[in-house]
């Protein structure tokens, strides 16, 4: 009985110095800024739905219609959502300074993202197959490449 405390006590005292060790090493590590926070959970999230589309642009037998039209009309309404989260040049995170000294062709890219989604949404609440959704489904896919391209930085 005692062995089996002593055990307890044991696997306490690591749980507890385990969890001060994750917290004193997020403590130094520099805050994130809310802003950057917000636009890069977003464009997970855009990635994230991507990747369902994608898994079934990939397996055209695994096609869900109402899995796709969700995923669809998800970007569509999102692709609003990220842009009012540029507005610091102070607030870069994985953005290039193009997001900032060419705003004009930023806006563009945003423009054409929230254009080319609501296509895919609108073919996609009709779609029966896969093939109905590739054209539009790669014009989005277009409009990341593109942005992620001229507008953020590359990743190691």
């Amino acid at each position: 009985m005692a062995q089996i405390s002593n055990q307890k006590s044991l696997k306490s005292i690591f749980g507890i110095t385990l969890m001060a060790a994750i917290l004193g090493l997020t403590a130094c590590s520099k805050p994130v800024d809310p802003e950057v926070k917000a636009r890069q959970d977003i464009m997970k999230n855009f990635g994230d739905a991507m990747k369902v589309m994608g898994g079934m642009a990939k397996e055209p037998d695994t096609f869900d219609a109402e899995v796709f039209k969700e995923q669809a009309a998800f970007l569509a309404e999102e692709s609003k959502s990220p842009w009012g989260h540029f507005e610091n040049p102070e607030t870069m995170g994985n953005a290039k300074e193009a997001v900032w000294s060419d705003a004009d062709g930023f806006s563009a890219e945003a423009d054409n993202f929230q254009k080319v989604t609501a296509e895919l949404n609108t073919v996609a609440q009709t779609a029966t197959s896969i093939d109905g959704v590739m054209p539009e489904f790669g014009n989005v896919g277009d409009s990341c490449e593109s942005c992620h391209t001229d507008f953020k930085v590359e990743k190691d």
